[in-house]
């Protein structure tokens, strides 16, 4: 059964994505309908998938040779990736049948958005290393192709291009991995390394994890890395809602979570992990403070929301990181949703262009701050009780000073928070023309997500008892009650949180009276807008990337004799030098 439950939640948005591209852009209704319908079934078969996580291996698909067999677990942190990945990308197909109407080249976007959920699904559920890294890379090609969708954009082809180049980082580092481990172990066997990490030699074992920790970074765009994200929101807004919110960058986060029992024990490896998602929580958090553009501030706080999982999985409590992934996957899908229901409606990102949409948009009002309120953190909401939860695991494992860090993190998160929901839906109104709430589909994408940030806490018992010893036995989960988790939030370093997150609203509410304090950090915001350099450090990193393959585009030369020729000399070496090592 399950094995028959993954074949379908990888295979039905494959087969979608052949079927919806075949069908052609003149149909645009049954491309919209097929879309729907595929990414629909794909979640209903994840969701059923459920019921059979377990730790042994449910479907192996021999090929043998250097490659090993392809094989598939589907315990509790695959499958509950798998089930965001299909669940909220049905919603964002849902939500583009409004979004994308009328759009030129509907079945590539829609191609590329079934491949990736299929590919998302096959890279969290596969127990072979260069399997994952063969669906880490469709996932990346998938990314590019979606942000630079609108190809006759120059700042969105830029966009696709930069994530790309970045992210292949994340690409060598899983590759270096899978070289590493079949080469000391004979297999790319992810729970082998897992249940036995002292059997690879201990350097070879820090070269995993260090690579691991690049490879996840660049991925969740995480510190030195985190400036792909914000560009990637050249994007159709559904796309960032999916891709960049929900699915593709929360994929670092799950690889540092998986291999964590192999890896805590590497010398400093915990100590690095905390500080990469330390460092990166704080600067987005200041980054998405100075910014204007609806959806980069968003980014940002994706970025920082991602920082605060991969501090929590450096201290050792991976069960709150993948809380917390599980509640940033709901909020912020709605968040990004939401602002797509303004984009298309006022037609600018630009927030101060924007003010008093709330009366002419009451709908996208309520889902906004109820998303928003969630990413703030304050009761009852999802975000609340996740965040508090990795708060309290970096108060008990993680040094002081780090901890206080963090919590200044949740301040700047609740201002810039509360600053985007008053520019976009309060104040004096500035967007003229025909303002209208969001669509049918659109709201048909929006109120489950809104629904989810009000209710998925109520998952915190069953969450933890699919990602407890009996699915996940190297990562001492424990299975505790609802009551029994949020029990330990309720305590005196939660009032603390909520105090500094009250602070943090107090300080937009009170703006006026702080603009001396404003003008003194003055140098910060110009900083922060800068991107505290590192846009121009990733900027040439990409420009460089792009002048050495201009470079060796001499060695194409576009006539199909000479490549022939090169291909069957490169085979003749190939072979010759094999033979030698025989």
């Amino acid at each position: 059964m399950a094995a028959t439950l993954i074949l379908l939640s990888i295979g039905l948005p494959w087969l979608g994505a052949l079927v919806v591209w075949m069908v052609g852009d003149r149909h645009e209704k049954i491309q919209h309908a097929l879309a729907v319908a595929f990414s629909l079934a794909a979640g209903v078969a994840a969701v059923i998938l459920l019921g059979s996580a377990g730790k042994e291996t449910a479907l192996t698909i021999p090929v043998g040779g250097v490659f090993g067999d392809f094989t598939f677990v589907a315990d509790g942190l695959g499958v509950f990736l798998a089930v965001i990945a299909t669940v909220i990308g049905s919603l964002a197909v849902i939500f583009s049948v409004d979004y994308m109407h009328g759009e030129h080249q509907l079945g590539r976007y829609y191609a590329f958005v079934l491949f990736f959920i299929g590919a998302m699904v096959g890279l969290v559920l596969t127990s072979n290393l260069l399997l994952m890294f063969v669906f880490w890379e469709i996932t990346a090609l998938c990314s590019y192709a979606l942000i630079a969708f609108h190809n006759d954009d120059p700042k969105a082809v830029a966009g696709g291009v930069k994530a790309l180049i970045i992210t292949q980082f994340g690409g060598v580092g899983l590759l270096l991995g899978a070289v590493l481990l079949v080469s000391t172990t004979g297999s790319y066997d992810i729970n082998a390394l897992l249940a036995s990490p002292s059997s690879i030699p201990a350097g070879t074992l820090a070269v995993l994890a260090y690579g691991f920790l690049v490879a996840a970074a660049a991925k969740s765009a995480q510190f030195p890395f985190q400036t792909w994200l914000p560009d990637a929101m050249e994007a159709p807004t559904p796309i960032s809602a999916l891709i960049h919110a929900a699915t593709m960058v929360n994929a670092g986060v799950y690889l540092l979570a998986r291999f964590f029992p192999a890896f805590k024990d590497v010398p400093g490896w915990t100590e690095a992990v905390m500080l990469v998602g330390l460092v990166t929580a704080l600067m987005a958090a200041i980054m998405a403070v100075v910014s204007n553009d609806l959806k980069r501030v968003l980014a940002y706080s994706t970025v920082s929301q991602l920082g605060y999982m991969v501090y929590a999985v450096g201290t050792g409590v991976v069960f709150a990181s993948q809380f917390h992934l599980l509640s940033h996957s709901v909020f912020k899908a709605l968040l990004f949703l939401g602002a797509g229901a303004v984009i298309h409606s006022v037609g600018t990102r630009d927030m101060r262009e924007m003010g008093g949409l709330g009366k002419k948009m009451p709908f996208t009002r309520v889902v906004f701050i109820i998303g928003a309120l969630a990413l703030a953190g304050l009761p009852i909401l999802n975000g609340f009780w996740s965040k508090e939860l990795i708060l309290e695991a970096g108060l008990k494992h993680s040094p002081i000073w780090m901890y206080i860090l963090m919590l200044v993190g949740a301040g700047i998160t609740a201002f810039y928070t509360f600053r985007m929901v008053w520019m976009v839906f309060y104040g004096k109104p500035k967007a003229e023309g025909h303002i209208h709430d969001a669509g049918k589909a659109m709201k048909v994408a929006l109120a489950p997500l809104a629904l989810g940030a009000l209710t998925t806490w109520l998952l915190a018992g069953p969450f933890s008892k699919i990602l407890g010893t009996e699915t996940l036995p190297y990562h001492n989960i424990h299975a505790e009650s609802t009551w029994e988790i949020l029990g330990e939030v309720i305590s005196l370093p939660t009032l603390v949180a909520l105090g500094v997150v009250a602070l943090g609203l107090l300080a937009w509410w009170q703006r006026d009276k702080l603009g001396g304090l404003g003008k003194a950090l003055g140098w910060l915001g110009k900083a922060a807008a800068a991107s505290f350099g590192f846009e121009a450090i990733n900027r040439g990193v990409v420009k460089g990337t792009q002048g050495a393959s201009n470079g060796l585009s001499v060695t194409q030369t576009g006539l199909l004799n000479w490549n022939v020729l090169g291909i069957v000399v490169a085979l003749v070496i190939l072979f010759a030098v094999l033979a030698l090592g025989a």
